[in-house]
Formats: structure tokens, C-alpha cells, sequence
């Protein structure tokens, strides 16, 4: 609680400086271009960005909600508005000022976060500041819960485990609403064909990685060690040590929230301990393939994180504040990569292609990052990037992935068999597939009579209208009950 307006105004000012040191980037104008993140200012409306792409729906209800509601710009607000709901949260679960000065640090500021956005993956970042949130709101207020759960589901994981969130801190009801949130995704993946690839290299290229002087363990305790090393924040000591004090004071908050954190890092723990299990769950269980990156189950610790860190006494919490504050002190500088850039996108060639779906059988699935908008070359860190005309254009996408050499998931069977027929010179063929355009060197090189592709956008459309839905849905049952509670208070009428 906040009862008087200095602690207000002191708690506002942090969280404004949180949310503007991790969050800057997306403040400035133009397109953004790193690693995982493609957020062009006006995205393609797609199969794909439907979730009825050549490959699994991983994008799916996010690159819809994108092309269908502002691109780049409500990618903005939703950033800015799950980490500014993060620090407020926060400071509303802490009992003394300096508490909530270090718990509001620990919820927008913390190193999965850091590193999930410096690997370009805005959306899981969205989902790790909103879990908290979806703990806190509990069985205070079921709105506020879906409403969370509703911005964690931008993908899959996110989704995923929002609703185990719920099932540990809300009632049955709201988790079982948020299930409703995976339609996007799960409902093309009962239809679509996984993408072949080796389960064991998948397992040992996303596998948790160790920190200088904490190792694997306290890495993955720290909420750190995602498995690429170029996107780690550092400072892992200072952050063993705020890891440290949480797990201290977690008999200071409910249970629920130590079994919940217990299975995320227990999770990740697992499946770096015993690999084989993993491999074994990714051939033989649909839609394992998920935790393949299993650091991401440590998201699952931040709600005690926040809850623990909120409700240590004084000297403790500014032990964690100091500790939690220098953790990250790299972070604003390290997240300029995500600054705006041209993303490469040939605006008539989009035009030109007309909504059909676009074969590029000579350019590759990763593209190099060019420098941030107003930089210099010899400025700018190099990197690459989804192909950004994935986003833009009806795309046949090959999703191959390598990771240092290691062929992690082969081409789709569609890209395959488009490139065959390509090479043979079968427009045929190519007609069959649903290819209606060849971009060679930026320019179309044939066309085919295939018609335009089915935009199946009825899931995508149910997902954005899902808070709204829900409110009315708790409208509907406090009408229902109004009338009893007023009977019980009126016998005589």
C-alpha cells in the first residue's frame, strides 16, 4: 500500500526510471530490427502472422494482432504498459518503502528480462513483467488477471504460462478463461506438420549456460544463463545474491508462490541436468518442443521474486536494492541495439507482390543487421535477424536453424518442395503450393495463376476481443448476483 504522497511521488520516480532505462529503445521512432524482433510500422496481414504459416504458429496471436492493430506502434504500448504495470505491482505488494524500491527493480529490471529482450524477444519480456501482475491480482480481482493474461499470451510460451500462473494464485475459473487464449496457436498446430530437426542438438544449443563465478545453478537462480552467451547481462554475483535474499524471506509470502518457482527452476534445472529426458519429451509429446529453451521456465520464479524481495524488513531490502540496481546498471547501454533501423523492406516491392504468397529461394532465412537509424557503421554492433519480409509479405519460410554449425531444425516441407519445383522450372508445381510469386534480387522473376491465400483470421479476432469479452463476462455474473444480495437486504420488497 501507498498511503501518503511523498512515497507515492519517491515510487513513481523509480518506476518511471526503470521502466525508461530498460524500455528507451522503443521510445524512439522507425522500425526495429534485432536477433528475434521484427516490428515493422505496418506489418503484413498474413497466413502466417496468422498462425497458418508454413511453420508452427510460434508467432501466433502477436504478428496478427500486430498487422491488424498498428505494427510497431501497439508493440509500444504494450511494452510500455506491461512494465510500468510490473513496478506498480510491486510497489503495491511491498510493505515498506525501501522494499518496494527493490522489489519494483526486481520485477522491470531483472535479468531475464534483459536478456530476452537483447535476443529480441519482446513478447516473452512482455509475459515475464505481466506474470507478477497475474499473481498479485490472484483472487482480488479476476479482471485485472485476464486483462494480464491476456498481453502474456502474445505467443505461446507466454500464454503457457500465464495460465500455470493462475492455476497457483487465482481462482479455477481465470485460469481455465485463459486456456481460451492458446486457441490462436494450438488450434493450426493440430493441423500443421512439425518442422524436422534433431532433438538432441536443439536440447544441447538451448540449454542453459553457466556464469563466470556462479556457475549454472546460480545463473538459472539469478533468472540469467540463456543459452546465447552475446546476449547475457552480466553482474551475476549481484544477482545470486538478490536470488539469494528472496529465496530467504519466501516463507514471508504464500506457499503458492514458492511451489510455483520451484517448478520453473526445478524445471530448467531438470532439463539441464538430465537432457535425455528433454530430447525424449520433444520426439514424443506434442508441443514440447516449447521448453526446448528451458531457461524460459524461470519466469515462473518472478512472482515470488517480486512478492519475497516486496516484504523483507529494512535492512535486507536495501541490501537487495543496492544489489539489484548494480546487476543491471549495464543494461540501458547494452539495450541500444534495439534501437530503430532500416529494416531493408522494399515498400513496391510489397506492393507489387499484392498479397500472394512470395517464394525468395535465393535469400536467406537470417539476414544481416544493418546499423541503427542516424549511426555510422563502424558504430553499430553486428548481428542478424529474421528475415524481415517474413513479416511483411505472404512468405513460403524455410525456418531452417543452425546454431554454431549445427543444423537445429531443417527447412519446412513446403520450402523444400517449392525449391525443387523452382529448380525444375515447374510453375506448375509451384501453382499447386500456393506460390503465386519468384522474388530474385529484389525484383519478381515469375508468376504463377495461384490465387491470394485464405486469411483465417476468426481466432486471431476472437484473442483481441478476449478483454472485453471477459469484462463483460464479470458484468454479467455481478448483475446475476446483485439481485439476491438485494432481496436478502430488503425481505419486506
Amino acid at each position: 500500500m501507498m498511503p501518503h504522497t511523498p512515497r507515492r511521488i519517491l515510487l513513481g520516480l523509480w518506476g518511471i526510471i526503470l521502466v525508461a532505462a530498460v524500455c528507451w529503445p522503443f521510445a524512439l521512432s522507425g522500425e526495429f530490427l534485432w536477433r528475434d524482433m521484427v516490428l515493422l510500422n505496418n506489418p503484413g496481414l498474413t497466413p502466417s502472422a496468422l498462425g497458418a504459416g508454413s511453420l508452427p504458429a510460434r508467432n501466433a496471436p502477436q504478428d496478427g494482432f500486430l498487422a491488424l492493430l498498428g505494427g510497431a506502434w501497439a508493440a509500444r504500448v504494450l511494452i510500455f504498459a506491461a512494465a510500468g504495470a510490473a513496478a506498480l505491482t510491486a510497489a503495491l505488494w511491498s510493505r515498506t518503502t525501501v522494499a518496494a524500491l527493490a522489489a519494483m527493480t526486481i520485477a522491470v529490471a531483472n535479468p531475464f528480462v534483459i536478456e530476452r529482450l537483447l535476443q529480441g524477444q519482446w513478447s516473452l519480456a512482455i509475459a515475464a513483467w505481466l506474470l507478477p501482475v497475474i499473481a498479485w491480482a490472484g483472487r482480488r480481482h479476476s479482471w485485472l488477471a485476464w486483462l494480464a493474461m491476456w498481453g502474456a499470451s502474445l505467443t505461446p510460451t507466454g500464454g503457457l504460462f500465464a495460465v500455470v500462473t493462475a492455476l497457483f494464485t487465482c481462482r479455477k475459473r481465470v485460469a481455465l478463461a485463459g486456456c481460451l487464449l492458446w486457441l490462436p496457436w494450438l488450434v493450426p498446430g493440430l493441423f500443421q506438420p512439425g518442422v524436422p530437426g534433431d532433438a538432441a542438438a536443439a536440447v544441447a544449443a538451448f540449454s542453459p549456460r553457466a556464469e563466470e563465478h556462479v556457475g549454472t545453478v546460480g545463473a538459472l537462480l539469478r533468472l540469467g544463463g540463456i543459452w546465447n552467451g552475446e546476449a547475457a547481462l552480466g553482474m551475476a554475483l549481484f544477482g545470486l545474491f538478490v536470488a539469494v535474499l528472496a529465496l530467504a524471506g519466501a516463507h514471508r509470502v504464500p506457499a503458492r508462490l514458492t511451489v510455483l518457482a520451484a517448478l520453473g527452476i526445478g524445471g530448467a534445472l531438470a532439463c539441464w541436468l538430465l537432457p535425455g529426458l528433454l530430447e525424449w519429451a520433444i520426439d514424443n509429446v506434442p508441443g514440447s518442443g516449447l521448453l526446448r529453451d528451458s531457461h524460459k521456465l524461470t519466469m515462473l520464479a518472478l512472482p515470488l521474486y517480486v512478492a519475497s524481495i516486496g516484504a523483507l524488513p529494512q535492512v535486507p531490502a536495501a541490501l537487495a536494492l543496492v544489489a539489484a540496481t548494480i546487476q543491471v546498471l549495464p543494461a540501458p547501454s547494452r539495450l541500444a541495439v534495439l534501437s530503430p533501423r532500416d529494416t531493408g523492406v522494399d515498400e513496391q516491392l510489397v506492393r507489387d507482390i499484392d498479397g500472394r504468397l512470395a517464394f525468395f529461394p535465393e535469400r536467406p532465412n537470417l539476414v544481416e543487421v544493418p546499423p541503427p537509424d542516424g549511426r555510422a557503421h563502424g558504430e553499430a554492433t553486428p548481428g542478424v535477424a529474421v528475415d524481415p519480409y517474413s513479416k511483411a509479405v505472404p512468405m513460403v519460410e524455410s525456418g531452417e536453424l543452425s546454431v554454431d554449425g549445427d543444423v537445429i531444425d531443417q527447412a519446412s516441407p513446403q520450402y523444400r518442395a517449392a525449391l525443387r519445383a523452382w529448380q525444375d522450372r515447374d510453375m506448375a508445381g509451384l501453382a499447386d503450393l500456393g506460390v503465386g510469386v519468384v522474388v530474385i534480387d529484389g525484383a519478381i522473376a515469375a508468376e504463377t495463376t495461384a490465387p491470394r491465400p485464405e486469411l483465417p483470421w476468426a481466432l486471431t479476432a476472437l484473442w483481441i476481443a478476449y478483454p472485453l469479452l471477459s469484462f463483460l463476462a464479470i458484468a454479467q455474473r455481478q448483475r446475476r448476483s446483485s439481485p439476491t444480495k438485494s432481496a436478502r437486504q430488503t425481505p419486506g420488497h
